[in-house]
């Protein structure tokens, strides 16, 4: 299980940092996935291991899809200029 997280949080790092999408990774997943259970067979822990990266990485994936489809244009408005009059949040 701790395998599968750190690859899951390098893969999402590597697209926050654009040097990698996360469908790239998600590709390269099932490639490994398909591989490990070529070789250790489909029963094997190390192939349902695999599958799991597979499937957290697509998880994630549609995690972010949905996170964008909340924003409304002012959030994506002050996203983009934070220091706009409609963008101050006040304590009061």
């Amino acid at each position: 299980m701790l395998q599968t997280l750190e690859v899951v949080k390098a893969a999402v790092i590597a697209d926050e940092n654009g040097t990698k999408t996360l469908e790239d990774a998600i590709f390269e997943a099932i490639t490994e996935a398909r591989s490990t259970c070529d070789i250790n067979g489909s029963n094997s822990s190390a192939c349902a291991v695999a599958w799991d990266i597979v499937e957290e990485l697509q998880a994630e994936k549609s995690h972010q899809r949905q996170a964008k489809k909340n924003k409304t244009s002012l959030d994506d408005y002050c996203s983009e200029n934070p220091e706009a009059v409609e963008c101050r949040i006040y304590d009061i």
